[in-house]
């Protein structure tokens, strides 16, 4: 392994493509997308993979590094083309790794849309999605497999993905797969593949973590770099404007009505700050929808899709939209939030000004992005002078004036009744005589009783037993009637009963009146 330093020499800045040695099939394809001339990037790179040589390409976003790569790919494998339907004679012969869904998706497109008039067979593989579907596509044999690394593992494990006769690997932005943690599963992939392989590794920058992956990995690779290492593209206006953080959604209002932007991609930082911000806009009359890392993978394919027809105004999203998504004619790029690593600030203005048309790029910078302005400045080498903005009270929406006026009105209006009661109800209270009731002023008197309560007046008291209390009347026992004395003799013309007869008339026991 060689150290990747010396970049291609003597090759033109374009070509047209009726020049390069492509296959009538690939040439019909590129010419009914509307491709005459190539960029720079792919007027360089296309021959040298063409000749079999591992390269490293390092080219700013928008450049056109798809098809540097996938054309010679395609040139190459159509040795290998048949009709046959046997999966055993459609084996994975290329494998192209990319960071994110929504870049392998767009990649896998592209390339299907380049071998559309061939008989080679392409497939895309990322999670977020049903394995089922990808294992069959898979099973019936593919020649250009496009993954991300994290399901692509999925497959190898399943044995879904088989990839001992690859013959061509591509890293593609391979700088963003490093700094998202993809190196141990670059590893782990690259153990599966074959020793004699053709590697190309894309990137937008060469930092030293990519130089010593391409040592690592590359053999004798050729270094084609056409723009300066992480520098921004002439055709992209930058403004840089200074708000105060509580300001920002306000500006970004101004400034739209002030550029009549129609369609534009709006960066924040965070996942949250991302959901909040469309939801606002959403709510102020703009047509928006967001993307960012907690949407599935089925929302961010619409939302693309509706933002590539139009649907949608604006994107408002985090850098998982910053690198590689080629959406083309997108005029402007708010930085609502300024990005913590600077090289994202070149991949987030890359989105537009793409394919040499004009584009801008407008900065909102806050109270604390001063350190985060300065790492922009040393690594894109220009100066920056942030212009003040004061944002007039028009920036917010004429609904939400009228909807803040008609609140603090209604809060006025309640305001004045309540506040007019607590007056008059406060005033009651004061006009309102101290009641005083003299026998609760007076101290405690116990009372005197002159004579003893009636029950104790009709019920003689009996002689006090002892450890009886005076005032517990005890229930006179009966006498069982073998006991009694003998009754005296009644006269017959008295009325009533004896008690004689009033004993034996009566249970035993329940005479209570009888005396002794």
């Amino acid at each position: 392994m060689t150290d990747p330093t010396t970049p291609t020499t003597n090759a033109p800045a374009s070509l047209p493509y009726s020049q390069l040695p492509l296959a009538e099939p690939l040439q019909r394809a590129v010419a009914g997308m509307g491709y005459t001339h190539t960029t720079p990037i792919q007027a360089q790179a296309i021959p040298v993979v063409l000749a079999g040589q591992d390269v490293m390409g390092a080219a700013q976003t928008g450049t056109g590094k798809t098809a540097a790569f996938s054309l010679p790919l395609l040139q190459r494998l159509l040795k290998h083309e048949n009709s046959s339907v046997s999966p055993a004679r459609h084996p994975v012969r290329a494998l192209v790794l990319l960071p994110t869904r929504e870049l392998a998706d767009q990649v896998a497109q592209q390339i299907k849309q380049y071998a559309q008039y061939t008989q080679l067979r392409s497939a895309v593989v990322f999670g977020g999605m049903d394995m089922k579907p990808q294992i069959a596509e898979l099973k019936a044999g593919v020649e250009v497999l496009v993954a991300t690394p994290g399901r692509l593992l999925d497959h190898i494990e399943a044995k879904s993905a088989i990839l001992n006769q690859v013959e061509y690997v591509v890293l593609d932005e391979a700088d963003r797969m490093l700094d998202i943690g993809f190196l141990p599963d670059l590893e782990r992939i690259l153990a599966y593949l074959p020793k004699q392989r053709t590697t190309l590794l894309f990137s937008a920058t060469f930092s030293a973590e990519i130089k010593r992956l391409a040592a690592s990995y590359l053999h004798n690779p050729i270094t084609i770099e056409v723009a300066r290492s992480n520098a921004t593209a002439a055709t992209v206006e930058q403004r840089f404007v200074r708000v105060a953080d509580d300001d920002k959604r306000a500006a970004l209002y101004h400034l739209i009505r002030e550029q009549n932007v129609r369609q534009a991609f709006i960066f924040n930082n965070s996942k949250l700050g991302c959901a909040r911000l469309a939801r606002n806009m959403e709510r102020d009359g703009y047509k928006t929808a967001a993307l960012h890392g907690d949407k599935s993978q089925d929302e961010r394919l619409k939302a693309l899709d509706a933002f590539k027809a139009g649907e949608v105004e604006f994107l408002v999203c985090t850098d998982v939209a910053a690198r590689g998504l080629d959406i083309k004619d997108v005029p402007v790029v708010f930085n609502f939030d300024i990005p913590f690593n600077a090289e994202d600030y070149v991949h987030r203005i890359g989105r537009t000004g793409r394919a040499g048309a004009d584009g801008l790029a407008i900065s909102l910078i806050g109270d604390k992005d001063a350190r985060l302005l300065a790492e922009i400045a040393k690594l894109t080498r220009q100066e920056i002078h942030p212009q003040s903005l004061s944002v007039p009270a028009s920036a917010v929406r004429p609904r939400q004036h009228e909807r803040r006026a008609r609140s603090e009105d209604t809060a006025s209006r309640s305001e004045r009744p309540q506040r007019e009661r607590s007056e008059s109800r406060g005033e009651r209270y004061q006009r309102a005589p101290k009641l005083s009731d003299p026998f609760f002023d007076r101290p405690y008197e116990a009372p005197q009783r002159e004579q003893p309560a009636s029950w104790e007046q009709s019920t003689p008291r009996r002689p006090a037993r002892p450890n009886v209390s005076a005032n517990i009347r005890t229930k006179p026992r009966s006498a069982a009637a073998l006991f009694r004395p003998a009754s005296p003799t009644v006269s017959a013309d008295a009325p009533g009963d004896t008690p004689a007869q009033t004993s034996a008339k009566t249970p035993e026991g329940n005479n209570s009146s009888s005396t002794a």
